[in-house]
């Protein structure tokens, strides 16, 4: 029965953006559907892009904003910018989807929802690449909903830069700077940026005003550093270097709670090598990422997180007839992770593994065939054997029809493990998963129907949950079979010469092993966008968002916290060639809401901002 609502939900849908705007789809290139550089055109898997016209011309504060342009991708938040967010891609959580930064992975494995993206600022995006559905087979664990995968700039030839800087409602400051230079033998690209916020109370009772409340306050530097050293036409070095550092104001014991502060810093170290030689691709890399997490104004429970994630590979492309390729790899990783409680009580723990991978992409005329085969070694688990498959065949040159399948696995975070909560456990096995996609495109039209299997699912166990003080509380596998379905319909059109209409509809139906319907994600999610650019220096943008039903606890019980929309503006004026300024408004009509039940949502929003390139 399921089934049969969501397929004739369909038809009152046909809307969904995939956010190309006005790009031609063969301008566009992707690295993280088989770990090697393809059109958009030749890949099979399900891939939505932010370009970046999309990022400059809607002026996204957070990566967070932008990915939430996208169909099946939504968000719960614990209150305004900088709050603790659950990333769900499909229905599955933050723990389901692996995070890249320029291809290094981005975990934090002491954050019991998976990795939280809250800090990640838009800083000089070239493009954000979503890979949905299973890629295990790919990039290992982690990625058992999909691989998202922020891209930065390069530096352009010559010496280029910009400055600019905003202010909003909330006493929002924002700074930026950047400056690049590149010749025949190097380049370097330096990076800044500074956010200041007021905000907003984090917690607030439904339908209290937030004036009445204190503000948690949020401050964020983002500092990066990217190069290339170029030894000769087919061999480089390359490296990179970020460094987030915010500090985030919320609410633990109530709406006015003062005291409680997070202190977050993370790094991120790449440094590779690329040498090209006849039909061969090699590359090598080593990649650390380290977080470290200080609960200011904490008096019981974790005090200070420290996690670390080191990655060293080494992978060869080999180029064969025209446009087929097999990529093989090998790697090793090693993730670490301790903690503190407040009464200076600590754990560890660690978890290494290897990995071998292969893929293999054919162009048989218009049929592309994609396989991926990935076998990981662990030292705390079995061993796990994954892969996937892919086949897109273009019926004519505007319609194509797609298909995916493939197996993933999602290990359990270590502090699943070490729980400073409860009790350890060091039993607990990977989540397993299987899922497959299939649909077609029709000129600017896209159809998706999804589906994903989870067993093994790791979860919070209490048996006895009335006494509060035996920490026996544990998290172990639950028996049974959880199961995310699902359509996104996708419509992009330019008319009448100076428009552009972007709509984007996803229906989903989430369900644990119980068959009941999991909590904080909404059975209906529209969002759409209009662009004018008939004036010669003025773009105009009208977005915003339709939130269906959605409740704050299993099986449509708890608050209603869906069935509302949000409308936002953006302005843009090109005052010089090189000086451009912006206004933005969100949530426009002021429209009342809370994506979690007690946690406050943004009213009104005003943004100018004004930037000067060079």
């Amino acid at each position: 029965m399921e089934n049969k609502k969501i397929t004739t939900s369909l038809v009152a849908g046909l809307l969904l953006a995939t956010n190309l705007f006005s790009q031609e789809l063969s301008t566009i290139t992707i690295v993280s559907a088989t770990k090697s550089e393809q059109s958009i055109k030749d890949i099979t898997s399900n891939v939505d892009v932010i370009t970046r016209q999309d990022i400059e011309e809607r002026h996204f504060t957070s990566v967070i904003d932008a990915l939430n342009s996208l169909p099946g991708i939504t968000f719960t938040s614990n209150g305004g910018i900088g709050s603790t967010v659950s990333l769900n891609l499909r229905g599955s959580s933050n723990n389901r989807t692996l995070i890249l930064i320029d291809g290094v992975k981005f975990k934090d494995h002491s954050s019991i929802s998976g990795t939280d993206i809250s800090s990640l600022m838009v800083t000089d995006i070239e493009r954000i690449e979503v890979i949905k559905g299973a890629q295990s087979g790919i990039w290992g664990a982690d990625a058992a909903a999909g691989v998202i995968n922020i891209i930065t700039k390069d530096a352009k030839d010559g010496f280029h830069g910009f400055v600019s800087t905003e202010v909003g409602s909330f006493d929002t400051h924002k700074f930026a700077t950047q400056l690049s230079y590149k010749n025949e033998d190097f380049d370097l690209k330096f990076d800044a940026q500074k956010i200041e916020s007021d905000s907003f109370s984090s917690q607030a009772i439904r339908n209290q005003y937030l004036d009445v409340l204190e503000n948690d306050e949020y401050d964020n530097t983002t500092l990066s550093l990217k190069g290339n050293y170029y030894i000769n036409d087919s061999a480089k070095l390359n490296f990179s270097v970020v460094d987030i550092d915010s500090l985030k104001a919320y609410d633990s014991s109530g709406t006015n709670d003062v005291l409680m502060k997070n202190d977050s810093n993370t790094k991120i170290y790449n440094l590779g090598f690329e040498q090209k030689y006849k039909n061969h691709n090699i590359s090598f890399s080593l990649e650390k990422t380290k977080t470290k997490r200080d609960q200011q104004g904490t008096t019981w429970g974790v005090k200070l997180t420290d996690n670390e994630t080191t990655n060293v590979e080494l992978s060869d492309t080999i180029s064969y007839f025209d446009n087929d390729f097999l990529l093989l790899g090998m790697g090793a990783g090693k993730d670490e992770m301790d903690y503190t409680k407040a009464d200076r009580t600590s754990n560890f723990a660690s978890n290494k593994t290897k990995y071998f991978y292969a893929t293999n992409s054919n162009s048989f005329g218009d049929l592309i065939l994609t396989e991926s085969l990935r076998y990981d070694a662990f030292d705390n688990f079995d061993n796990k054997l994954t892969g996937k498959v892919g086949a897109k065949y273009n019926l004519t040159s505007d319609f194509s029809l797609f298909a995916n399948a493939g197996t993933s696995y999602s290990v359990p975070l270590l502090i699943n493990n070490i729980n400073p909560w409860g009790s350890t456990n060091f039993n607990i096995e990977p989540e397993t998963s299987k899922s497959y996609d299939i649909g077609f495109e029709y000129e600017d039209f896209k159809f998706t129907y999804f589906y994903q299997k989870v067993d093994d699912l790791i979860d919070w166990y209490d048996p006895t949950p009335l006494n509060y003080f035996n920490n026996d509380a544990i998290y172990i596998n639950q028996d049974g079979t959880s199961k995310f379905e699902g359509v996104e319909i996708s419509y992009k059109r330019n008319f009448l010469d100076d428009f552009l209409l972007s709509l984007s509809y996803t229906r989903l139906s989430a369900k644990n092993k119980d068959n009941q319907y999991l909590a904080r994600r909404p059975k209906d999610d529209f969002k759409f966008g209009l662009d004018y650019y008939g004036f010669k220096d003025l773009h105009l943008n009208i977005n915003g968002e339709y939130i269906g039903d959605r409740f704050e606890q299993l099986d449509k019980k708890g608050t209603q916290t869906g069935r509302y929309t949000v409308w936002n503006a953006v302005a843009n004026y090109t005052l010089t060639k090189d000086v451009t300024t912006f206004l933005k408004v969100e949530n426009m009509f002021d429209k009342y809401y809370q994506v979690v039940d007690g946690y406050a949502s943004s009213p009104r929003s005003v943004t100018v901002g004004l930037k000067y390139s060079f």
